[in-house]
């Protein structure tokens, strides 16, 4: 069966690239819809993609946490979907404590990224995590708050 709400929260996704203050409007009635008690998996995403979209670091910090927090939610069941996206959302949170400038949460979120690597396959979305890694862990050797670049 076809997941319709997490074909609802991509389709608010595509928005980001020409749209982001569209996207992001999506999204939060999205989550606001899902509420506490929704699908930990799509509350994940949504707040996950929803850090991308804010305009300041402290705002994509509080989504970061909100994404993981979703994840570790009482009684939520580690699945493999859910394990999947940790290499991804820990290091979404360093690179926002970065760019607030609290680097000691930066190393101590990459030390964790770095310990859910194994997860990840061999293939183009790993290289991205892995690229991911070593650009948050430039900037952070010169302890830069400037965002990084998309490309």
């Amino acid at each position: 069966m076809a997941d319709d709400r997490m074909a609802e929260v991509f389709a608010a996704v595509r928005l980001g690239g020409g749209d982001p203050a569209a996207a992001r409007r999506l999204l939060e009635e999205l989550w606001n819809e899902i509420g506490v008690g929704g699908d930990p998996l799509h509350r994940c995403v949504i707040a996950h993609h929803l850090a991308e979209l804010q305009d300041t670091a402290e705002g994509a910090l509080l989504w970061d946490q909100r994404a993981l927090a979703a994840v570790f939610g009482p009684g939520v069941p580690l699945d493999e979907g859910l394990r999947g996206f940790l290499p991804s959302l820990y290091l979404s949170l360093a690179d926002s404590h970065r760019r607030v400038g609290d680097f000691d949460a930066t190393r101590m979120q990459l030390a964790i990224a770095r310990g859910h690597l194994d997860i990840l396959a061999n293939d183009a979305y790993g290289a991205v995590i892995h690229t991911k890694l070593d650009n948050i862990e430039a900037a952070l050797a010169v302890a830069s708050k400037e965002p990084l670049s998309a490309g």
